[in-house]
């Protein structure tokens, strides 16, 4: 059996759970970490005396003790049923303890795969201790500045010549994208202030590599634009990429690093063709290359964590 964790009408649980079950592969469900509240959704004893029991996106109820794989997929949101609630510690109340109390269950009582486990995930996130790790691995990153001080930020574009500025975490509301910041000294001190920013070295060239690797395999598209933030315009020129030995080497030990069995891998190609490392996603987005590329992601995807329930990985 395998357990999706993630939010209701996500396409990716869903394009995966359908190709699974369309080969044959029924124990395929989706816990959705929204829809907890106002049912009853989990079950959980201590001492084991009774099963650790899930409701699946169809109402099934679904024991833990028979699932071999969890998809830690997508699991931040807010319960759509604390939604209606007036009062906010009432709201509060009810999205801690859904979301503490799902992510306790699963580590306490889950002995089988994960991809990938809760800590590696939400510790992977973290934009600068990614960075880190993967220079560390070898990788040339950006020169990377976090600060709420408008001096510091003209003196580090002095020192780099052009900067690009991105949130250290972001918001669930409108996407942010990167941006040029060629004047820092005309936007006011206190929005510096307001909170610390990354600010990173501008990387020349118009090559972009998003690479997805699931265990083992690794897909990637090259997109060229001269954008800085690819994303806003999907009608660029993007084609499959060969990954080089060299290259997978490196992003598997970074992988590794950071205790994951897959990640969404942002990497610029310079003029001269060294590969940057940008960021990892631990549980990135993937299917929108499916048609571009003409590449089955969804079947690679399910192949690979069916292989991982039957016969477990070395992380990543």
């Amino acid at each position: 059996m395998i357990l999706t964790i993630s939010l209701r009408d996500d396409i990716h649980a869903l394009a995966v759970r359908n190709e699974a079950r369309r080969r044959g592969h029924r124990d395929f469900h989706i816990i959705e970490c929204d829809e907890l509240s106002g049912r009853q959704s989990l079950s959980w004893d201590s001492h084991g005396s009774s099963p650790t029991v899930l409701r699946a996106s169809d109402g099934q109820r679904v024991r833990l003790e028979d699932a071999s794989l969890v998809w830690w997929r997508r699991v931040r949101a807010a319960q759509r049923d604390a939604e209606s609630r007036d009062s906010t510690s009432e709201r509060n109340l009810i999205n801690n303890d859904c979301r503490g109390a799902l992510t306790g269950i699963l580590c306490a009582a889950f002995q089988g795969e994960w991809v990938s486990h809760p800590e590696a995930t939400d510790r992977a996130s973290d934009k600068l201790y990614q960075l880190a790790v993967a220079r560390r691995n070898g990788f040339r990153v950006p020169r990377t500045l976090v600060t709420q001080s408008r001096e510091e930020v003209m003196s580090f574009l002095g020192e780099v010549g052009r900067v690009i500025v991105k949130p250290v975490v972001g918001t669930s509301g409108p996407l942010l994208f990167t941006q040029y910041l060629d004047q820092p000294d005309s936007i006011p001190a206190p929005s510096y202030e307001a909170c610390p920013a990354m600010y990173q070295e501008y990387i020349e060239g118009d090559e972009h590599i998003r690479l997805n690797c699931f265990g083992e395999r690794m897909y990637a598209a090259l997109l060229k634009t001269e954008t800085l933030d690819w994303r806003a315009d999907l009608t660029i020129p993007i084609s499959s990429w060969p990954v080089p030995d060299e290259l997978a080497e490196g992003v598997t030990a970074v992988l590794r690093a950071l205790g994951l069995r897959m990640g969404a891998i942002d990497i610029k190609l310079t003029p001269d063709g060294e590969p940057v490392w940008l960021e990892v996603n631990p549980q990135g987005q993937f299917l929108f290359l499916e048609p571009l590329l003409r590449l089955p992601l969804a079947q690679y995807f399910v192949d690979f964590l069916l292989s991982t329930a039957r016969a477990p990985l070395t992380v990543p």
